[in-house]
């Protein structure tokens, strides 16, 4: 079994800073890619960023320069270090992870956290 939990949601300001979390637990033998999505009330699920195993990143556009995406693969734990938040970034975050789950296979598997909650209002 593998889990995705992610921590560090909640309310702030205007301008302030949010950092979250997410950790794979469980059985498998290596992660690939992880990520970090958001959903707004009324909106589909849109990509934030990802990051690959060995560190390079994608942003979408409208975080680009506020928003830092890290990993720590000893930890298996994906980062999301948002400053300068908006209002509109108020949205359900989600984290997923490419993971392969058997050494005697390539096959893999997207499995998906469930969710943090983001607020951005004064």
């Amino acid at each position: 079994q593998v889990q995705l939990v992610e921590s560090g949601g909640g309310l702030v300001q205007p301008g302030g800073s949010l950092r979250l979390s997410c950790a794979a637990s469980g059985s498998f033998f290596a992660i690939n890619d992880m990520g970090w999505y958001r959903q707004a009330p009324g909106n589909q699920r849109e990509l934030v960023a990802t990051i690959t195993s060995g560190g390079r990143t994608y942003y979408q556009d409208s975080v680009k320069g506020r928003f830092t995406i890290s990993r720590n693969n000893a930890k298996n734990t994906v980062y999301l270090q948002m400053n300068s938040l908006k209002p509109e970034t108020t949205a359900d975050y989600y984290c997923s992870a490419d993971i392969r789950r058997y050494s005697t296979t390539y096959d893999t598997r997207e499995y998906w956290g469930q969710g943090t909650q983001v607020t951005v209002s004064s």
